[in-house]
């Protein structure tokens, strides 16, 4: 069963993505070091003893729906109940509308935990938080008093409406239709697929953010607006009232999330309310509406990030416990009875401490997105746009490289258990099964690594991104400065993953300069990969370095000396691999 790693989520906050240094510097005058503990600890509870087991039900029963009806698997309506009650929901939310305002490192500290326990209860009240950001930032008041205090305390939830049949990563395909019904508000039309949490039984009402197009709207991603549409229409009291015109139709079967609903949404067919056509009320302005849903989306990627934490600590949790358990064969040294613990087989130490590093790594890039988001917002001028400049960085890294190591991770975890892997009766397999969407959706990691090439490296002229290079030297000549035998050669080869980092950091901003988009497009995904082990074998010897203890120590140099070293080879792939690429692709018609 799950246990939370409290230890390590703090130590991943405090000393490598810098919560302590902010707490003492005062710049989160409200949080203390013993409340930081405080929620950690409950947090860990809460996931480890009621949403751990709730998992397996999920899993094993699904959601079921019947007639535009939603039930969510046995007692998690109640479990999310209490979840909420637990002011969970709100400990990151503003403060004006009854949320804690608590920093996002610690909302995200307890994703990872909630994640870890059951994957698919989590992603729903995930969605409700990137509603709120998007609602805080771009409705208007009057929406805001209405909504926000309900999708904060997590009364309601929230969804995001972006895909179509024929329009998954392109938005500018959309067909979906609003038109202005001349009292404020809109009619929504048209149908919407892999509306995570479209219908449910946890919430009494459900906010959904809608994507559409207005009867003038210019073509492509320009002529795009955002829509709220309830499911309920609020009555003079806020309560719910009418049904609106907005039903789910189909739940999907799916690989893995079984107890999370995928619903096909459908606006505007005549099913409910007085005439067809959902109502709707315009949240930012007309043809704007992608901004708007991208503040949501930029929430919701960091999330699933932590997604792929939380699915590799389950994995290496249950791996590590199964690996003690297990007995095969002799191993060497061993001198016990019978046949020895498969954990002090050598090759099974390499697979787990390879998932114990990874996410490790994962985990360090992820909390150091947050800082820098919760940074960017307790700052102003230059310093907050420096911070969201690194927020802005470290989004598609953290998402992407940490769902990419979820499936890795999760996959070994598989390996490590055997034959018994492949049965569910042991676990290992629901979460490689639930692990496997993560690098998909929120932007697959395909377009993660071109965000990150095409808009993030040309950040501040370019030379943001060089500047967070020299920090990561600035680690790894502390892990050199330390002069402790146990780094090994864990200096050189931070060093020389920095290096290579570097040298295809200036290649693909020479590519782009030059207008080879296509060389700097071939080299985007392998460029990220490096990016991220590069960066987060620095950041473990920072941490390392910070706390001198062995096992830190030991974690960081297998770092370095077992993983690091692929930065090589990913060099090559970025810097040379386009043009065989190019010719290959000519045989795929």
């Amino acid at each position: 069963m799950y246990r939370a790693p409290i230890e390590d989520i703090s130590f991943a906050l405090n000393e490598i993505a810098g919560l302590r240094a902010a707490i003492d510097a005062g710049v989160f005058p409200e949080l203390s070091s013993d409340l930081v503990d405080a929620i950690l600890s409950e947090a860990g509870r809460f996931a480890g003893e009621e949403v751990a087991p709730a998992g397996k039900i999920g899993d094993t029963q699904g959601a079921v729906w019947a007639d535009a009806a939603v039930t969510t698997p046995e007692g998690w309506a109640d479990l999310y109940t209490r979840w909420r009650e637990g002011g969970w929901n709100a400990l990151s939310g503003p403060e004006e509308f009854g949320g804690q305002g608590l920093p996002q490192m610690l909302g995200v500290a307890a994703l990872e935990m909630w994640n870890a326990g059951s994957m698919a209860f989590a992603l729903g009240p995930t969605l409700t938080m990137g509603a709120v950001d998007a609602l805080e930032k771009h409705a208007t008041h009057a929406l805001q008093q209405l909504y926000l205090p309900k999708l904060v305390s997590g009364e309601w939830m929230g969804t995001m409406n972006l895909t179509e049949p024929q329009a998954g990563s392109d938005l500018a395909a959309l067909r979906a239709r609003a038109e202005p019904a001349g009292d404020g508000t809109y009619r929504v039309f048209g149908q919407k697929i892999y509306i995570t949490y479209g219908e449910h039984d946890f919430t009494d009402n459900i906010v959904h953010l809608v994507l559409a197009r207005l009867p003038d709207a210019p073509a492509g991603t320009r002529g795009i607006s955002l829509f709220l549409v309830p499911k309920f229409i609020p009555d003079a009291d806020g309560n719910p009232g009418a049904r609106n015109d907005v039903f789910c139709a189909s739940i999907e079967h799916k690989l893995g999330m079984h107890g999370s609903p995928t619903c096909t949404m459908i606006y505007g067919d005549g099913r409910f309310g007085d005439a067809p056509g959902a109502v709707g009320w315009l949240i930012g302005e007309e043809n704007k509406g992608l901004a708007c849903m991208f503040t949501m989306m930029n929430n919701a990627r960091l999330a699933v990030g932590m997604q792929g934490v939380a699915i590799a600590e389950a994995a290496w949790q249950k791996a590590h416990a199964y690996a003690t358990d297990r007995r095969q064969g002799k191993a060497a040294g061993y001198t016990g009875e019978g046949m020895a613990p498969i954990v002090l087989h050598p090759d099974v130490q390499r697979n787990l401490l390879t998932m114990k590093a990874l996410t490790a790594a994962a985990r360090a890039i992820a909390y150091s997105c947050a800082h820098a988001t919760d940074m960017g917002r307790a700052t102003s001028g230059d310093e907050a746009r420096h911070w969201q400049d690194r927020a802005n960085l470290l989004t598609p890294v953290a998402k992407a490289f940490a769902t990419d190591i979820g499936v890795d991770v999760a996959s070994i975890g598989v390996q490590v258990h055997g034959g018994m892997g492949f049965i569910e009766e042991t676990g290992a397999a629901v979460l490689y099964r639930d692990a496997r969407i993560a690098p998909i959706y929120e932007g697959t990691n395909g377009i993660q690594a071109i965000d990150l090439v095409t808009r993030k490296l040309p950040l501040s002229g370019g030379e943001h991104v060089h500047g967070f290079i020299a920090e990561l030297r600035a680690d790894a000549e502390a892990v050199r400065a330390s002069n402790l035998p146990a780094f090994g050669r864990s200096p050189e080869k931070i060093a020389a993953a920095i290096d290579d980092l570097e040298a295809t950091t200036r290649f693909l901003q020479d590519c782009l300069a030059s207008g080879r988009m296509q060389e700097a497009l071939a080299g985007a995904t392998p460029y990220l990969r490096l990016f991220a082990l590069a960066a987060s074998a620095a950041m473990l010897g920072r941490g390392a370095v910070a706390s001198k203890e062995a096992d830190r120590i030991a974690l960081c140099r297998f770092h370095a000396e077992n993983l690091a070293g692929e930065t090589a080879a990913l060099k090559e792939r970025v810097m040379e691999g386009a043009e065989s690429l190019a010719e290959a692709a000519k045989a795929l018609g």
